[in-house]
């Protein structure tokens, strides 16, 4: 049914309201979001039901958590709306991150040892429009703004902002390599994010260690915690045997000694993010760089799947640029999107089931979104969030492989925005329109939801 999404969204789009919707359109639209939810979970259900309950409890609290559940849905639109007149074929390879909104932002320390904000989640990461990213950001500027009780006004004023630092940076960027060098870190920020700065750098070892494990006989181990839970045995052999694809999927250059990445323990985590609820989240402790208990080092393995993005545009990143391995992709991105990316990057398989694998790393703190509860602070911020997104983007061409984009990207994004001005106000009135159409999802999810219409 493109067709009657595309005139329904398109509508949205044009006259940034929902209420003039014919209701046959209107009821389809419903329809569709409700069957698409339990299609996108339903692969999970049989092996994370308990998840799949909080995710959907999490999604019915409001349309902001509602939008940070159902980046698939986006994407299905993006398949379907108009494109942006500041966008052209070149751009359209961008590297984007995909599940772009305002919780998936971070501080933590780089493999240099500095602490940088940065974007943070990389799960669908793909080939795509620079815009998409953007249209996503903005977007959830409006709800997490709502949610914050801010005004249209005020949000509408931090979106031309997003906007404008996004292009500038790009620009500084264009006929350089200036973007290799670029670091949002204590001394070039303010406000919220330099505070996200300042709690990352001051967290230690000691503290993440002491959250998730203890030591007893001399040895650590992991605790059994409520969101920590014990793995069945054949799921622990399985862990412990992708170790060593693991280990061989980091450059020999950036491994360390093969003791290093001994296993000592392994869990389960549950009840972390929004939109992977569902797929499986292992925490696996190693033996880090000596025998002490003291440098032990926590491994995140994420269970991945295919990029929602796909769905806008499939194919665009080939399979062979990932060896059909998503895990590998996410991977991938993870180090095209970040200047000095942490070096335990990497990617594994478990009982044939991708996942993604990074340190669980003692120096981050996430970006809260509800820290932004002034006009402001959402302003300052969304300066921040666009030379970061313009960061990640431009890091995500040549520079990193050519193979996958052959060209400077920096280049082709700031050469189609011949009007920053107009780049400003077309964002501006998707990201209103679009969280007009978020709100009326939400509302037919919370209908079905609260009448157990199962949507997983």
């Amino acid at each position: 049914m493109p067709s009657i999404r595309t005139s329904l969204l398109a509508l949205a789009l044009v006259c940034a309201a929902c209420a003039q919707v014919p209701a046959d359109a209107a009821s389809a639209r419903k329809s569709w979001v409700v069957q698409q939810i339990r299609d996108h979970n339903h692969p999970y259900a049989a092996s994370a039901s308990g998840e799949l309950d909080t995710k959907l409890a999490t999604m019915a609290a409001g349309p902001f958590a509602f939008y940070r559940g159902t980046a698939h849905l986006f994407f299905q639109d993006m398949a379907t709306l108009p494109g942006s007149a500041y966008a052209s074929a070149q751009t359209g390879y961008t590297w984007i991150g995909g599940d772009m909104h305002l919780g998936n932002f971070d501080a933590a320390r780089d493999s240099s040892g500095k602490a940088v904000f940065k974007v943070a989640d990389f799960d669908e990461g793909y080939l795509g429009q620079y815009v998409w990213d953007l249209r996503r950001l903005a977007a959830s500027m409006v709800l997490a703004g709502r949610d914050n009780g801010l005004s249209d006004a005020a949000i509408g004023t931090a979106i031309d902002t997003l906007v404008g630092k996004y292009v500038d940076q790009m620009g500084e960027f264009k006929g350089n390599n200036g973007e290799s060098g670029f670091r949002l870190d204590k001394d070039t920020t303010t406000g919220a994010v330099d505070d996200t700065i300042d709690k990352a750098d001051g967290k230690t070892r000691a503290s993440l260690l002491s959250k998730y494990t203890a030591v007893s006989g001399g040895a650590r181990r992991l605790q059994a915690l409520s969101n920590l839970v014990a793995l069945p045995a054949p799921t622990y052999s399985a862990v412990n045997t992708a170790m060593a694809g693991y280990v061989s999927s980091i450059a020999a250059s950036k491994r360390y000694p093969a003791a290093f990445y001994t296993l000592k323990d392994a869990r389960q985590k549950l009840g972390s993010g929004v939109g992977s609820l569902g797929r499986a989240r292992y925490y696996v402790l190693i033996e880090g760089a000596t025998s002490s208990t003291s440098d032990d080092v926590i491994l995140e393995f994420k269970q991945e799947a295919a990029s929602a993005v796909a769905a806008a545009a499939p194919g665009r990143l080939p399979a062979s640029a990932y060896d059909s391995h998503e895990g590998l992709r996410v991977a991938r991105t993870a180090k095209a999107q970040v200047s000095n990316a942490e070096v335990l990057i990497g990617h594994a398989s478990v009982a044939g089931v991708p996942f993604y694998v990074h340190e669980k790393s003692p120096f981050q703190e996430d970006f809260d979104p509800a820290k932004l509860d002034s006009a402001g602070k959402l302003d300052t911020a969304a300066g921040y969030l666009g030379q970061a997104l313009a960061s990640a983007h431009a890091l995500a061409d040549q520079d990193y492989d050519s193979s996958v984009v052959s060209y400077s990207i920096d280049k082709q994004v700031s050469d189609a925005v011949t009007s920053k001005s107009g780049l400003k106000s077309e964002i501006r009135a998707f990201a209103f329109a679009y969280a007009a159409q978020v709100e009326l999802d939400w509302e037919a999810f919370v209908e079905a939801y609260e009448a157990g219409t199962p949507l997983y």
